[in-house]
């Protein structure tokens, strides 16, 4: 008697053992493009090293003496005076930017490789702007297009609308309205059927500019930026790993620029409600599932010929769930981890393991930078000519402001062997460091909360164990046939 699955089943299957896949290769598949080039390359060797290099990188912090880490948490070296400029103004000028977007979307081209709106969305806020946060912190503080028109209905209404909240926020909610509407960008982003459409996407920009700012009256802008706002959480926490910092000075308006090592501001910072430790780890499920979704692997395994891809629509429903259960079985694989090895250390208590992993999340967050950096590496170096040639005529009506509008955008570095192979290597170090620097900062929190260093890197063990399997599922990520 035969027994046959949908595709929804095996994809509960298939999330439920995502550990063992973090340890397997798939077989090599044909594939066009770069990724047929990559598969020329000794990629097996990469995840080696790569595993051997975060491998090494715990090992060494176990023989290293623990005054040395001390010494470090409070290192900086200042480089240069610098004058602040106040958030009204930046904020002013974002929005002016995004009303101008959005009327493109509306109103020029259907193209989104010719409309600025997709390309500025989804290539330099998305991608670059992400990647700035990592190296100079928080700019998003600055450049959000809620604060100065807030500031700006306040001074003409006489109301402090968004100063004070007209609805408090009950304080067990957590990162909750975070997780969901991060969920829905994940979905909308990754899961929809036209997340680039100009049109559609100048609708959703324009819904969701309001009801953010709904939502910062109702309940006040800085509640809400703190807990409420998915991009003010999750650029809030990418800037907590800048090694560019801005030290306040004693005149008002003036600033240091300092150079740390990256992530020192996870030391200092409370530990994370369960709420925000969710958040974190489904930013880092969403951007690995991003990369699964698209896999020969996934689309095989849900039936789908990946030679005769059908497009979004045939996988919309198997995609949902996964982008949902792909966060869960990583909180799985991370509580899993850190009580682990906290129990092996000694540690009994229920508070301090949640307190433990609370702190220790901040460890993830340079993991999930480096996927998205690798990840969209290729993308960005694509698209990001097509913005530079859409900016200078951004409603389709001839002009050329920026005297880039003829500019030839090319692809020609992902169709031969010296261009694939740089770029590869160029992603596989980014996952490699992403992993190193999240294995010294674990290291670091953990000897906050344990008497004796040894005791600190027992703790450790299971998350390095996560860590150095996450490594080599993120270089065969990019390495393994995918659609698309």
């Amino acid at each position: 008697m035969k027994c046959s699955m949908t595709g929804l089943a095996k994809t509960s299957i298939l999330l439920t053992a995502c550990p063992l896949l973090l340890l397997g290769a798939s077989p090599a598949f044909a594939h066009g493009a770069e990724r047929g080039l990559v598969m020329l390359l000794p990629t097996g060797f990469y995840q080696i090293g790569g595993a051997l290099a975060v491998t090494a990188s715990f090992l060494a912090l176990t023989v290293v003496p623990d005054r040395w880490f001390r010494r470090a948490e409070d290192a900086r070296i200042e480089l240069f005076p610098t004058v602040t400029v106040p958030r009204i103004v930046t904020s002013l000028l974002a929005a002016l930017l995004l009303l101008v977007l959005v009327v493109a979307g509306f109103a020029a081209t259907a193209d989104p490789l010719t409309n600025p709106l997709p390309l500025m969305v989804w290539t330099f806020w998305w991608v670059g702007f992400t990647l700035l946060q990592a190296v100079f912190g928080n700019l998003w503080a600055w450049c959000n297009p809620w604060s100065g028109p807030l500031a700006v209905l306040r001074r003409l209404t006489g109301i402090r609308l968004g100063a004070e909240p007209l609805f408090g926020v009950a304080a067990g909610r957590g990162y909750g309205p975070a997780i969901v509407l991060f969920y829905l960008f994940a979905w909308y982003e990754l899961v929809s059927l036209s997340p680039e459409d100009p049109a559609g996407l100048a609708m959703v920009v324009s819904v969701y500019w309001g009801f953010t700012l709904l939502m910062m009256v109702l309940f006040g802008e800085a509640a809400w930026a703190a807990r409420g706002e998915p991009f003010s959480v999750f650029f809030r926490m990418i800037g907590m790993l800048a090694p560019v910092i801005a030290v306040p000075a004693e005149s008002e308006g003036r600033a240091r620029i300092a150079l740390t090592w990256p992530g020192q501001r996870c030391l200092a910072a409370d530990p994370m409600p369960l709420t925000g430790i969710l958040f974190i780890l489904l930013t880092l499920g969403a951007a690995s599932f991003d990369g699964f979704s698209k896999t020969f692997t996934w689309l095989g395994f849900l039936g789908v010929n990946p030679l005769e891809y059908p497009g979004r629509s045939a996988v919309i429903a198997a995609n949902s769930l996964g982008l949902l259960a792909a966060p869960l079985v990583l909180s799985l694989l991370f509580f899993t981890a850190v009580a682990g090895g906290a129990l092996l250390a000694g540690e009994r208590s229920g508070t301090r393991i949640l307190a433990l992993s609370g702190h220790l999340v901040y460890s993830i967050i340079p993991i999930s930078i480096a996927f998205h950096g690798a990840h969209y590496l290729t993308a960005a170096l694509v698209n990001g000519q097509y913005l530079w040639v859409a900016l200078s005529d951004p409603f389709a009506l001839g002009w050329n402001l920026f005297g880039t509008a003829d500019w030839h955008v090319t692809a020609s570095f992902l169709s031969n062997i010296d261009g694939v192979t740089m770029i590869w290597i160029v992603q596989t170090l980014i996952i490699v460091s992403g992993h190193v620097v999240g294995i010294v900062l674990a290291h670091m929190i953990a000897l906050r909360y344990f008497s004796s260093p040894m005791r600190a890197a027992v703790s450790q063990g299971g998350l390095a164990v996560v860590m150095v399997s996450y490594t080599v599922f993120g270089l065969w990520l990019l390495s393994t046939p995918a659609v698309g």
